[in-house]
């Protein structure tokens, strides 16, 4: 038997606790020796080849400016045991702390970006920005994957989702249904 649920009216602005697409990422920058994190939610895969992702980053943040001057960035992907460092880096401007220093992270050299790559980090995705049309309007940024880097374990890490109001989940359990899907789909 299908579930149904009894729903109640949610407001719009409350949208995100279901609908957040992925999990939380630190985007590194640089910008004039200047180097800079941000914790973002609000990002989405667009294509796979090339890779491009999608993610809005509002013009307030000190990041904005960094990533659309330089035309680059680094999606880094921390896991659960980074927890604190991702709230703390949310809650801390860019302008005016040192955030590889404050929350003790290390940056490293990436293969074809100059912005920096979180060492402590499960993946880091070296980012070009490819397109600029919907800054304006919506601040959106097309970034393209340049370099991947990935830990080899575990397979499915423990990453961090937000759901809204101070409350995040822990990816968890898995299911398998490759046998289910076409391979094309897979």
């Amino acid at each position: 038997m299908k579930r149904t649920y009894k729903k109640a009216s949610l407001p719009v602005s409350e949208i995100r606790r279901f609908l957040e697409p992925g999990p939380i990422v630190l985007v590194s920058s640089r910008w004039k020796n200047k180097t800079n994190i941000m914790t973002m939610g609000w990002h989405t895969v667009m294509e796979f080849s090339p890779s491009l992702i999608g993610c809005m980053i509002t013009a307030a943040n000190h990041s904005y400016e960094m990533i659309r001057k330089s035309g680059e960035c680094v999606i880094n992907i921390p896991t659960v045991h980074l927890v604190e460092e991702i709230v703390g880096i949310g809650n801390t401007t860019g302008a005016r702390v040192d955030k590889f220093r404050k929350f003790g992270l290390t940056p490293e050299g990436g293969a074809v970006v100059k912005a920096p790559l979180i060492k402590e980090c499960y993946a880091n995705y070296e980012c070009k920005v490819a397109d600029t049309q919907l800054l304006k309007g919506y601040n959106f940024f097309i970034l393209e994957v340049v370099a991947a880097q990935a830990a080899v374990y575990p397979k499915y890490p423990k990453t961090v989702h937000y759901r809204g109001e101070g409350i995040f989940m822990v990816s968890g359990k898995h299911i398998n249904l490759s046998t289910k899907f076409k391979n094309q789909n897979l």
